[in-house]
């Protein structure tokens, strides 16, 4: 009987402690988790906006079933027209008056760049970035801050690994967007060519994103003799550059980062016979590769996007990122059960071992520690075949 009662009022105890306690920060509830992104809806590179969509749509698809733990998600999206001004404004509104509980995937580099130190200052989490920067690997300086794709470090490590091995003696030209993405992108280039970066990179030339095209620089570029073009762009720019390369006669081995490989934002614009050969990298199983169509993990976001987004592209991989970007999400949000404050947040962020998604390619896992934010460090090699995406060789790991 001693022992009974003993027992029961250690349950008691535990029941009651702290631990056991719901703990909440700003925009949770019990029935609610509130979240806040911006993404280019409108201005130059409106194609990413697709990517807010199929987010909205995911979290609309898993609210219906009861949601995360039993609580909604509600995703507040603005348009930010990739404008680093605007996005400051529209940020501003979601952390001060719609006091989300982080910023989910902001779209872009230089807009995400315009509120890094403000929502770190304020130790609000900035997480699952649509950017490829570098900055977000810096725990150390800037821990509310996180990316899901690739940085440039880890995509140029595979093109230079590739290029040496493959064609030393290249004549590399670079067009580059002229922010952090381009100039990331460029430095990782010249940092994986190592020694032979000087003598391989013969020629440069950069844009703005409000330049109206890029005719000009493509032309500066073929006249320098290179052979091999990296194009790090994003996809408007790509699909310029691709299409004035075919126009003039130019055949260079061409390279696109993965921002700027869609099949529907990139190429079908630039002109899927005139990016035959085109090379990138890749993650996600692209939606235009017949291979998949008998995949059940494909075939099930084919079933949502007719459903939930059926005005969606069904060949754009951004929807792809969309879709798989809300999953991380929601494993997150499992993984912080009740304890749903923005501390446990990027704490659980911060603790994903081997997260392996039916969307991502075979051997793709999203790891991430406490000193190393970098989610997804491995990708393949593809190259355009005029129709899609063709991986080859084997899994490239930073």
């Amino acid at each position: 009987m001693k022992m009974r009662w003993w027992l029961l009022a250690l349950a008691a105890v535990i029941s009651t402690s702290p631990a056991a306690e719901k703990k909440y920060g700003p925009g949770v509830s019990d029935t609610e988790i509130k979240l806040g992104q911006t993404v280019p809806y409108s201005g130059p590179v409106s194609a990413y906006g697709t990517i807010g969509k199929s987010q909205a749509a995911y979290f609309e698809m898993l609210n219906s079933r009861g949601g995360v733990n039993g609580r909604k998600i509600r995703l507040i999206s603005l348009d930010d027209g990739y404008s680093p001004p605007k996005t400051v404004e529209q940020t501003r509104k979601l952390v001060e008056e719609e006091s989300v509980l982080a910023i989910f995937s902001p779209v872009g580099t230089p807009t995400s760049s315009a509120t890094h130190k403000y929502l770190n200052a304020k130790k609000i989490p900035q997480i699952l970035i649509q950017s490829a920067a570098n900055k977000w690997n810096d725990p150390g300086n800037f821990p509310w801050s996180m990316s899901w794709s690739p940085n440039a470090r880890s995509e140029t490590h595979v093109f230079g690994k590739y290029l040496l091995e493959a064609k030393p003696q290249a004549k590399v030209a670079v067009l580059y967007q002229n922010d952090d993405f381009g100039k990331d992108l460029l430095k990782g280039l010249r940092q994986a060519l190592g020694a032979k970066a000087e003598q391989m990179i013969v020629a440069t030339a950069s844009y703005e994103v409000t330049d109206a095209t890029i005719d000009s620089q493509i032309v500066s570029l073929q006249a320098s003799g290179a052979d091999t073009l990296f194009e790090f762009t994003t996809s408007r720019f790509a699909a310029q550059a691709i299409r004035k390369v075919y126009d003039l006669g130019w055949k260079p081995l061409q390279f696109v980062p993965y921002p700027a490989s869609s099949v529907a934002a990139a190429l079908t614009p630039a002109g899927l016979d005139k990016s035959t050969g085109v090379m990138t990298s890749g993650f996600v199983k692209d939606p235009a590769d017949p291979r998949w169509k008998s995949d059940p993990a494909f075939q099930e976001w084919v079933a949502f996007m007719k459903k939930y987004y059926p005005d969606g592209d069904l060949t754009d991989q951004l929807n792809v990122w969309g879709y798989v970007t809300a999953q991380v999400m929601v494993q997150i949000l499992k993984h912080c059960g009740d304890d749903l404050t923005r501390e446990n947040l990027m704490k659980q962020a911060a603790s994903l071992k081997n997260l392996e998604l039916p969307l991502y390619l075979p051997g793709i896992r999203n790891n991430t520690s406490a000193s190393d934010y970098r989610m997804i460090r491995q990708m393949y090699l593809m190259r355009f075949d005029g129709k899609k995406w063709v991986v080859f060789g084997d899994l490239q790991d930073d």
